[in-house]
């Protein structure tokens, strides 16, 4: 099915992406390694294509998935967020990392009620995040939906300068209780070109 039929099945507001890992894309590879589970093959570079028009690439490997509404977060965390959220793209930011994860089934059985309090109020997912914006940059997008084989795709983006305070947020993240219903995760470590 050509790439324009496929994106056609998206509402207005879900805006999809592609990650394709192979001889091309602006970002270089540097490491891809298993967190939890299986890893994905190694591959040189990696396109992120973001957008309706996003045309299909040779690829070793591929994730998709799509921005969607916010979850387990209230209006203050949202509002707090959007004021130090920066954009993606900034010059500066040539360090990236691609973090798939699929949560086990045991987290999807739990009420929304139940993993929003796991989420925030155990594990402060957004309180943690809070502290290292502006300097790293995210964007969450969802997979499960569309019978990918992770859950969410996050991706960041940040300076040379704030690699240690990322290598920080992603430690203190993976420390908390809500990690331990994390089944599958892999981390793409890349670097753009300048």
């Amino acid at each position: 099915m050509p790439a324009t039929e496929k994106n056609d099945r998206y509402r207005p507001d879900m805006v999809p992406v592609r990650f394709a890992a192979g001889a091309g894309g602006s970002w270089r590879i540097l490491t891809i390694s298993a967190v939890r589970g299986d890893s994905l093959p190694h591959a040189a570079r990696l396109d992120r294509s973001e957008g309706r028009t996003a045309a299909d690439v040779p690829a070793v490997w591929t994730v998709r998935g799509v921005t969607s509404h916010v979850r387990y977060v209230e209006r203050p965390e949202k509002a707090a967020l959007e004021a130090v959220q920066p954009v993606l793209g900034r010059v500066q930011a040539v360090r990236a990392a691609l973090i798939p994860i699929r949560k086990t089934a045991g987290w999807w059985a739990l009420p929304q009620d139940e993993r929003r309090e796991i989420f925030e109020r155990r594990s402060q997912h957004i309180a943690t995040g809070l502290r290292y914006l502006p300097a790293v940059a995210r964007r969450l997008y969802h997979s499960r939906e569309l019978g990918e084989p992770f859950d969410f795709l996050t991706w960041f983006e940040y300076s040379e300068a704030d690699a240690p305070a990322f290598e920080e947020l992603v430690s203190r993240l993976r420390e908390t209780e809500e990690w331990r219903y994390v089944d599958r995760e892999v981390d793409v470590r890349l670097m753009r070109d300048i």
